[in-house]
């Protein structure tokens, strides 16, 4: 492994909602709020991910005034960590890592998770500026007894587009396992939907 490298260290933040557009007023049903502090290091090939993390879910006030629900006041924080190889002139990148809770509420909320994936940038274009790209991501939390939680993508990445000086991508998407949105992790769903991401 070679010597030397580029470190990074950051900030990372997201709102995940979601809202039932049936309803006269799309109703939110519920909200998660992310933040994470983050280090990371690539030397060569490889590249390392640590963060220190909390999340916190949130109903929505009309999904509780129209549902019998029982309400979770899931809150959490943890260590996560991930490391990576590229391969083939970084046309495949090969993941795994874990993360466990230190505080958690409620408390009988187990700690573990594991985390791999693999994701594939064509090295051939369609046309000029677009590329095919694809990935899995497959998810295990001890919570959950271990069940899979499986995410697909695979779609277009438009290189010569740029918004905010990042990469735009269409991606076909397909999820099956327990629910990522917090108050409903117990639940099995199953989804197909299309995305626009920035890379």
């Amino acid at each position: 492994m070679p010597v030397g490298g580029q470190w990074e260290f950051g900030l990372q933040a997201a709102v995940f909602a979601i809202f039932d557009l049936d309803s006269d007023s799309s109703d939110l049903i519920n909200a998660d709020y992310f933040a994470a502090l983050t280090g990371s290091y690539r030397v060569g090939p490889w590249e390392f991910l640590t963060r220190f993390f909390h999340q916190s879910s949130h109903l929505g006030d009309e999904f509780l005034l129209n549902n019998r629900v029982e309400r979770v006041n899931l809150s959490y924080e943890g260590f996560g960590a991930l490391g990576s190889r590229y391969f083939l002139d970084d046309a495949v990148r090969l993941y795994a890592g874990g993360s466990a809770l230190v505080h958690q509420d409620p408390a009988n909320l187990k700690p573990g998770a594991i985390q791999y994936g693999l994701e594939l940038y064509s090295p051939w274009r369609l046309a000029p500026g677009i590329r095919p790209v694809a990935a899995i991501d497959l998810q295990n939390r001890q919570q959950n007894d271990w069940q899979l939680d499986l995410s697909a993508r695979a779609g277009l990445q438009f290189e010569s587009v740029q918004v905010l000086g990042r990469k735009l991508q269409l991606m076909l998407e397909y999820f099956a396992g327990n629910s990522p949105n917090g108050q409903f992790y117990r639940d099995r769903i199953q989804y197909i939907g299309l995305g626009l991401h920035l890379y």
